[in-house]
């Protein structure tokens, strides 16, 4: 899993998706926060939901923020809303979707309203 994790700063990386089995690598690796990025089901019935995913990350001290973004439909309102999780969450932090690629977008587009 770790191989996955791309830092772009040093306090923010990004992931595809994580399941409840990987946070304690999330942890051990120094992260603090989580933000969850992808919907839930929007890879199928197999896809971890993002409870299950925070009830491990939060029992093993991780802060979590379910912030779902459809792929592709990104809002003014979404990129806002992370930039406030990105102020107010203890760092690092590290966000996955499904391939990391909307949890950047995010971040970059986030970038411009500091």
């Amino acid at each position: 899993m770790s191989a996955a994790i791309r830092p772009l700063s040093p306090t923010f990386a990004v992931a595809p998706q994580l399941t409840p089995e990987d946070m304690a690598e999330v942890a051990a690796a120094g992260y603090k926060s989580v933000i969850i990025n992808r919907p839930d089901y929007e890879g199928g019935p197999d896809q971890p939901t993002a409870a299950d995913v925070a009830h491990a990350a939060e029992a093993l001290g991780l802060a979590v923020q379910y912030q779902p973004v459809v792929s592709g439909a990104m809002t003014m309102d979404d990129v806002t809303r992370f930039a406030e999780l990105l102020r107010t969450l203890p760092s690092p932090v590290l966000a996955y979707c499904r391939s990391g690629t909307r949890c950047a977008n995010l971040y970059a587009n986030a970038q411009q309203l500091s």
